[in-house]
């Protein structure tokens, strides 16, 4: 100590560092208070920064009060600057982890602002992250007095015997960001490889994608292999698609009359089912004359790509009544055989229903 120690010196450093922790205690109420405020507005932002600074401010604030009360004690200069030193790289490390907060919190908010089912792209959030806390324990050592340029050295050598070890690792991180800057694939998307699995596409993250299938089950995918398939998006470049179901109606049917009760059947489905696009114009197109119907696709309209079963499942049911109510038939495929005396005969299909004269038995006179 450059003096010796008294009363008034341990008074004025207590006074201090109580002051610290009462401003400390104070700035945590007031950041609490904005905290429930930010949660009622609609940008996440707001949450995210109050959330970091009620981690910097109350500790800066003790560093300030542990500071002052250093000072106020006879300390030797080396003393000093040691206690200045450790309440610096507090500080820092409090500003280190709350500015990653931030980064990450703004990151995620940005992707889960994007229509569709919510996803986060944890693959950027941890790479920010890993950022921040990387440079911010720069600074800490560059503080310290510790030079950091043999450090960065031995990182770049030591980094390049790293990603000849973990090729494979870097080559999923790589084709994660490469994914994900295209805009090809994003979290939310229904997507559907050439491999056969398909679902939802919860995350990205520094090694794989998440799909969640339809049945509830996650389906894990290395990066890399994603990059390399082929891959149908559902979602891209519009959410909205069309759906083909295919019917058949039998020969004597007024195809005027069955194209109308279609499109009134379809006009019907896409306004009060769930899931369906009102402003989908019906289409009918026949196509085929089949063996036994005449053959025609019905064109619907969907919001997204899960909602194809729901609407399909309603169309079918409503048209098969209305059908009936009409009398429209849709027949079955159907053959007549004709038996003879040790032989037997398979005629080509009819569209017409079996009746019992068509079973044809013949006797040689």
């Amino acid at each position: 100590m450059t003096r010796e120690l008294t009363v008034d010196d341990l008074v004025y450093a207590g006074i201090a560092l109580a002051a610290g922790l009462v401003a400390a205690f104070l700035l945590r109420m007031l950041l609490r208070w904005l905290g429930r405020h930010a949660e009622s507005t609609r940008w996440r932002g707001d949450d995210v920064i109050v959330d970091a600074l009620r981690m910097i401010v109350p500790w800066a604030a003790v560093a300030g009060g542990a500071a002052s009360a250093a000072a106020a004690l006879p300390l030797t200069r080396t003393v000093q600057h040691t206690v200045n030193q450790v309440l610096t790289v507090l500080v820092i490390f409090a500003a280190t982890v709350a500015v990653a907060r931030v980064v990450a919190g703004l990151v995620r908010s940005v992707t889960q602002s994007r229509s569709g089912v919510a996803g986060s792209a944890t693959i950027f959030m941890n790479i920010t992250r890993i950022l921040v806390l990387a440079i911010g324990f720069l600074v800490a050592l560059q503080t310290l007095g510790i030079s950091i340029a043999p450090l960065l050295t031995a990182l770049g050598v030591g980094g390049l015997a790293v990603a000849l070890a973990l090729q494979d690792t870097l080559a999923n991180l790589f084709a994660g960001i490469h994914i994900l800057a295209s805009k090809t694939v994003q979290p939310g998307d229904y997507i559907r490889l050439s491999s056969g699995e398909e679902g939802y596409v919860e995350d990205i993250n520094w090694r794989q994608t998440t799909v969640r299938e339809l049945s509830n089950n996650l389906v894990v995918i290395p990066n890399g292999q994603l990059a390399k398939t082929n891959m149908t998006n559902f979602m891209r470049p519009e959410q909205q698609l069309t759906i083909l179901v295919q019917v058949g109606v039998s020969y004597d049917s007024d195809l005027e009359h069955v194209e109308r009760v279609t499109t009134e059947v379809v006009a019907e489905v896409m306004k009060e089912i769930t899931g369906a696009v009102p402003e989908h114009e019906p289409a009918v197109r026949f196509h085929t004359f089949g063996d036994s119907r005449i053959g025609f696709t019905v064109i619907l309209g969907v919001g997204e790509f899960s909602d194809q079963y729901r609407i399909k499942h309603e169309f079918i049911k409503r048209l098969h009544r209305r059908y009936r109510e009409e009398g429209i038939r849709i027949p079955s495929p159907t053959r007549t055989v004709a038996l003879q005396q040790g032989t037997v005969v398979i005629p080509q299909q009819r569209g017409t229903e079996l009746e019992p004269d068509d079973m044809t038995i013949t006797r040689p006179l």
